[in-house]
């Protein structure tokens, strides 16, 4: 018997033309770089993204080529990523936090042909323009100063297409619509690229209430880069539904972020752990000094991912009324694969198990599978002990890597994604990352985790942030370092120090032998470009 449904494909283009003719009075509310906000409509998007369309198209693009973007979080990203698509194009997000050597290989890998770029960023174009060379450069005045003729207008460029006449590129679902590379961490970064189909399916899993939870009556802050896996994909759903969205463009600093949300208080918001640390800890100490500048909203839900969040991280934002939610994926999951939202079976539990919970990577979300695999090729029992790899399989997820043929370190032979994370899993589904492959340790046989002592140092009133990393060890294999930074203001001998860090790791559970056998004092953490703990660094560093 055949179903009796309509064939009708997944598009970004039926998500940009719904906003246009349903939410076209909604706002995108974008900060400059001189920190004044200037308001679009999204009826003004669709135009505008219609107009870039066009205007790529009679610049000669073709179906499939990569169009690269060097750009903040600001109106004009919004565009390329529905406009490129509409032309038959392909939006690669260029991650401007790595080193110009870097972005030119990964430029010159993808075979993009046009760059759209920032004006505040032309400085760091020219630094790797040598080792790729672009059709055209498109200059966004997103300064307000004007571009040389060396380079396209964009605001020009999109005076020159044809958004009324505009009709989009003949496409399927499966077409790529999204390009982005991993951090590359360890060796070169990898290109994953993303379809019509998987992106909407994506937008359609983050927006159920157990994950984002988006509405159209949201306002929406993205701190996540959109250039770091398409800002977890929220721009997407964010137009789907016509939700306000506050880009902040480059302003990421902890008061820049506070004077924002409180001018346009978000109901959701998105980042790395690292945001929200330096945020809590500005406004506690200018609460502290008598400063009332800055409030907090209330009932605002925040997503934060990219690393593992500490529980007392989760408690400092819970005693202003507001919840952090742990999602865990990848630039390879889309990358939402799983969230920490509290099941019904535990709505009436008290605050520890609540608090316990939201600290883990969650349940994983619809259209996800997850397994846990040990070394011996065996499924992990659920019993939220037993420890092995992350692997993953669904439509959103990547099955191989542009142009490098899939392996047997990042693919099974069954078709799942091997994701290199080392993890539990409870009856309940909820999954615990303990580690990366690369950073477990283990000592005299046994392992420990880094993950759970980072957080629990984290726990310590006088710690900002933590890292805890490998030392080679004659006797043992390898045993534990702690990498520290203190808060500001506290001072402290590290003699007098260490032990009281571990009278703190002994209370909160951990054996003695599982103990950090040294503690370094650092003024900052190396971290990566997406703001993880850069542990690599750390470990060439202190290998001896």
């Amino acid at each position: 018997m055949d179903a009796t449904m309509m064939d009708v494909p997944l598009s970004l283009n039926h998500v940009l033309e719904r906003a246009g003719r349903y939410f076209g009075t909604g706002q995108v509310v974008t900060r400059l770089p001189d920190k004044s906000l200037r308001t679009h409509s999204y009826a003004e998007i669709h135009r505008r993204a219609r107009a870039l369309a066009s205007a790529l198209q009679r610049l000669g693009l073709q179906r499939g080529d990569r169009v690269a973007t060097l750009c903040w979080n600001h109106h004009a990203h919004l565009e390329c990523y529905f406009g490129i698509p509409a032309a038959g194009g392909v939006t690669h997000t260029l991650n401007l936090r790595l080193s110009a050597r870097e972005i030119g290989w990964i430029a010159a890998d993808a075979q993009d042909r046009f760059l759209i770029v920032d004006d505040i960023l032309l400085p760091l174009y020219r630094q790797f323009a040598p080792a790729h060379t672009f059709e055209r450069v498109i200059v966004v005045p997103y300064s307000g100063a004007a571009v040389s003729d060396e380079f396209f207008d964009y605001e020009k460029l999109l005076e020159s297409g044809d958004p009324e006449g505009f009709e989009y590129a003949e496409h399927d679902e499966y077409d790529a619509v999204a390009m982005c590379y991993t951090s590359g961490t360890t060796g070169r970064a990898k290109g994953v690229v993303y379809s019509h189909r998987s992106s909407i399916l994506h937008a359609l899993v983050g927006c159920t209430a157990d994950a984002w939870g988006l509405r159209n009556a949201d306002v929406l802050l993205p701190v996540t880069p959109m250039f770091h896996v398409n800002a977890w994909g929220v721009p997407y759903a964010a137009v789907m539904l016509g939700v306000k969205l506050v880009l902040p463009g480059p302003h990421l600093q902890p008061a820049d972020l506070l004077d924002l949300i409180t001018s346009h208080p978000p109901t959701l918001s998105l980042g790395v752990p690292t945001i929200w640390m330096g945020m809590i800890q500005a406004y506690d100490a200018a609460r502290a000094s008598g400063d009332c500048r800055w409030q907090l909203p209330r009932g605002m839900r925040s997503l934060v991912g990219g690393a593992a969040v500490p529980e007392s991280l989760i408690r400092a934002y819970a005693k202003h009324g507001i919840s952090l939610v742990q999602g865990w994926g990848m630039t390879e999951t889309s990358p939402l694969a799983s969230v920490s939202y509290l099941r019904s079976e535990l709505q009436e539990s008290g605050d520890e198990e609540r608090f316990r919970r939201a600290a883990t990577a969650g349940v994983p979300v619809p259209l996800v599978d997850i397994r846990i695999r040990c070394d011996d090729g065996s499924d992990a029992p659920m019993d939220g002990k037993t420890m092995g790899e992350i692997q993953c399989r669904g439509p959103y997820i990547t099955a191989s890597y542009y142009g490098v043929a899939p392996s047997e370190d990042k693919f099974t032979s069954d078709g799942w994604l091997r994701t290199g994370d080392v993890a539990t899993m409870d009856a309940l589904g909820y999954i615990r990352i303990t580690d990366r492959t690369k950073d477990l340790i283990k000592s005299g046989g046994e392992w420990i985790s880094s993950v759970d002592l980072e957080n629990a140092l984290m726990a310590h009133s006088a710690l900002a942030e933590a890292a805890v990393i490998a030392i080679p060890n004659e006797k043992w294999s390898e045993r534990p370092l702690a990498c520290i930074v203190l808060k500001a203001g506290e001072q402290a001998a590290l003699a007098e120090l260490a032990p009281l860090l571990d009278a703190h790791l002994l209370e909160a559970g951990f054996a003695k032998w599982q103990l950090p056998d040294r503690y370094e004092v650092l003024d900052a953490l190396p971290r990566t470009s997406t703001g993880k703990f850069y542990k690599l660094a750390l470990r060439e560093r202190f290998r001896r």
